[in-house]
């Protein structure tokens, strides 16, 4: 399940229902683009701390996808969720301080919109971060774009064709989840990442 460092993408995202749009946008891109994407949601090991299980993930692999839009405060506890610049900082601080291939790693900062985390998180200025304004079509192509420019791969489509692909999932899923026995609303992150790569085999670029 792991596949090769350079094929790993950790994507650090909020997790909850507001932002589920984007978070399967970007794990239909990444997997499109043929690669495999890794998060915290892959595994529910009662005897692995979460902790314990992002170094395990951060080390594996190469490439992370950071999204630090999240900053309102938490309707029910009226606090901010810090989880995003934290595993943000956990992969740069790998990529600084780790050996070998872990100096390899390369990151995408997403906000919704630009120049914003400068008010927030003023401490990454000087990375090059990328606006997704809270819209897949825009999510997937910045996404699609950042793993061609990092990738050596030529045959990667388009952001725009890589969208359609993506509205074309998203009409068959319900099909495909009643062909699998599963149901569209309590799908998990396994489910989900299996049902985009069984549609990818009859759906090929």
């Amino acid at each position: 399940m792991q596949g090769a460092f350079r094929s790993n993408v950790f994507v650090n995202v909020p997790f909850d229902s507001a932002y589920a749009p984007l978070f399967q946008a970007i794990i239909f891109a990444v997997s499109d683009c043929g690669y495999l994407v890794r998060c915290t949601r892959e595994t529910q090991d009662a005897g692995q701390t979460r902790i314990e299980k992002l170094y395990r993930i951060v080390e594996e692999c190469q490439l992370g996808i950071h999204d630090i839009s999240r900053t309102q405060l938490d309707s029910s506890n009226r606090l901010p969720r810090f989880n995003m610049p934290f595993e943000l900082g956990l992969f740069l601080g790998a990529k600084s301080f780790g050996g070998g291939r872990q100096k390899k790693k390369i990151c995408l900062i997403l906000d919704k919109v630009p120049y914003r985390y400068q008010k927030f998180i003023s401490d990454i200025a000087g990375q090059d971060l990328h606006a997704h304004y809270n819209k897949t079509e825009t999510v997937i192509s910045v996404v699609r774009d950042w793993i061609r420019d990092n990738s050596a791969s030529t045959q990667i489509p388009s952001g725009v064709i890589i969208a359609k692909r993506y509205s074309k999932f998203q009409r068959d899923l319900p099909g495909l989840c009643k062909r699998m026995n599963l149901t569209k609303s309590t799908l998990t992150f396994n489910d989900y990442r299996q049902l985009i790569a069984r549609w990818q085999k009859v759906n090929p670029w």
